[in-house]
């Protein structure tokens, strides 16, 4: 049975797992998540009720989350690109780092979408005060980690790259990082630069209109 997975090219997380399968050139089945796919959005609710995406669905196996999906992949489709390393220690040091972009960049950068299409009366400007703040203090963070680095846990692209790139993408356009922070700017580039993130990238051009804070015109 071919590998399926339920997503939607513009989802940030969406981007990260295909990030991990165009690394790989894994086999899949797209089973793209809209308004116009009736049937491919009830399967995925039988399979994950808690209507998060994406979803992977192996031979009757259901993988939710997509730092989860990506280490299924490592696992049971291995390809050329090893995306968590085989040595502890080395593994530890990028899924510390997948932790970070998710944590400190995904997720604030998320509060700062959701909350700008909340109406008015529901909006929390104190709750996205705080996220952008944190989010500077991440970029400042980061900033410094790869100013010795090429890739997010040393040299070698791997699953922190994965949550990387769609991470700094939209957050880039949610809450501008600081020309200040320039080994920032540089890696986004390169994530951008990298053929599995420019893929994804292109992949979901077309849906650009739905980004509630408008899309800048770049990238």
């Amino acid at each position: 049975m071919t590998l399926q997975l339920f997503a939607h090219p513009f989802s940030s997380y969406c981007q990260k797992v295909l990030v991990a399968l165009y690394e790989n050139g894994t086999r899949f089945e797209f089973r793209t998540l809209g308004p116009d796919d009736a049937q491919n959005a009830a399967e995925w609710m039988a399979l994950w009720p808690l209507k998060r995406f994406p979803v992977l669905l192996d031979e009757g196996c259901t993988v939710a989350e997509a730092s989860i999906i990506i280490e299924h992949l490592g696992l049971h489709h291995p390809g050329p690109v090893q995306l968590v390393p085989e040595d502890p220690r080395a593994a530890l040091s990028v899924r510390m780092m997948d932790r970070f972009f998710d944590n400190y960049i995904m997720t604030p950068m998320q509060k700062i979408v959701l909350d700008s299409i909340r109406l008015e009366e529901a909006r929390d400007p104190h709750g996205v005060t705080e996220v952008r703040n944190l989010l500077d203090v991440a970029y400042h963070w980061l900033d410094g980690v790869m100013a010795a680095r090429e890739w997010a846990a040393g040299d070698a692209f791997s699953l922190a790259d994965c949550a990387a790139a769609p991470a700094l993408f939209y957050a880039d356009w949610a809450h501008p990082i600081s020309d200040a922070f320039s080994h920032v700017h540089a890696y986004r580039r390169r994530l951008l630069a990298r053929p599995s993130f420019a893929r994804a990238v292109d992949e979901a051009r077309p849906y650009r209109s739905l980004f509630p804070l408008g899309a800048p015109d770049r990238d």
